[in-house]
């Protein structure tokens, strides 16, 4: 008698699984294995130590390993398009900075669509960036780098992390500023421009304070200033770019989390609740402050949000970088 109850609950139960939608069954043993977040930059740079972080807490919540996997090159586009044709099934995230945006205008023959080709999981955080040069540079401040770059602009050698990285575009926008140009230098990534600015081979260079900070507290560069309109709570003694000469000069590299377009609901769900989660970890809260910045605002962290200020963003970015003419193809 027992063992002919024990069939037909399970009987019950297996009927009952089946009559659930498949992205309903799915979920609720997503997810079973390791999930990959894509960093479309190397290893080491700044939006590789936000992914990790994240990515560490997000594998506390999910049960299972987020393992970070770095697919460099063509200024982030490399990585996010592989992500565009992944398996839409919650197993391949893309975790991405403000390149999202920029990207749909800076490559004309981008092989995907950014507004329509993912699935937005939430937005990260805000980085702000500083304008740091070697340490023998001459100007000691930013009213003096302003000067001094517009006198000696094609002696002044300017490094970036490729085209359209975050450092690409805080130049561009400073050469903007300034009126002028500067013998500019890119990289592959990040850290081999910091390596050779701190080395004095490059004068300028503009980044994220998640790669700046550490360095400009150790005094192996000079910091003229950040680029948000209010000071970077951990590098107080630095001038905004605003208040320093260059009114209105404001750019902070977000960063958001996307899947594959078609990813059912109910991973998306699952995915943007682990995010929430990393949003409020101390260790996430007090790592991304040693690093100069913050979680966004949880009413933030939604994909609905995430998709309206991606929308807006591409399409502030689309007449600066036309206007200026620099295209990456």
């Amino acid at each position: 008698m027992t063992n002919m109850f024990k069939g037909a609950a399970a009987g019950l139960a297996a009927l009952a699984f089946a009559a659930l939608p498949f992205g309903a069954a799915q979920a609720q043993d997503f997810p079973t294995r390791p999930v990959t977040m894509v960093v479309p930059f190397s290893a080491g740079g700044p939006t590789d130590t936000v992914a990790r972080l994240i990515a560490e807490s997000m594998s506390r919540t999910l049960g299972q390993q987020v393992v970070v996997e770095n697919v460099g090159g063509a200024g982030g586009t490399r990585g996010a398009g592989q992500v565009a044709k992944a398996t839409p099934d919650g197993y391949t995230i893309l975790l991405h900075h403000i390149g999202q945006a920029t990207s749909a205008t800076l490559y004309r023959k981008l092989p995907y669509n950014v507004l329509t080709d993912f699935e937005e999981v939430g937005l990260v955080t805000d980085v702000p960036m500083t304008v740091i040069g070697k340490s023998a540079l001459e100007p000691k401040n930013a009213a003096e780098l302003i000067a001094y770059v517009k006198a000696n602009k094609d002696a002044v050698i300017y490094g970036n992390a490729g085209v359209g990285s975050a450092s690409h575009l805080c130049g561009m926008l400073f050469m903007s500023a300034l009126g002028t140009q500067m013998t500019t230098v890119p990289y592959q990534g990040t850290g081999p421009a910091m390596n050779d600015l701190v080395g004095g081979q490059i004068d300028l260079l503009c980044d994220q304070t998640t790669n700046t900070t550490g360095q400009i507290k150790a005094g192996k560069v000079k910091a003229y200033g950040v680029t948000t309109t209010t000071p970077v709570k951990s590098l107080p003694d630095i001038p905004t770019l605003d208040s320093a000469g260059l009114p209105g000069f404001e750019v902070a590299v977000w960063h958001g989390l996307y899947a594959p377009k078609g990813t059912p609901k109910a991973e998306i769900d699952k995915l943007n609740a682990a995010l929430v989660a990393a949003l409020q970890d101390p260790k996430v809260i007090s790592r991304f402050a040693d690093l100069g910045t913050e979680p966004v605002a949880l009413e933030r962290a939604t994909p609905e949000v995430h998709q309206k200020f991606l929308e807006a963003q591409v399409a502030k970015w689309k007449p600066i970088i036309e206007q200026a003419g620099v295209f990456a193809d």
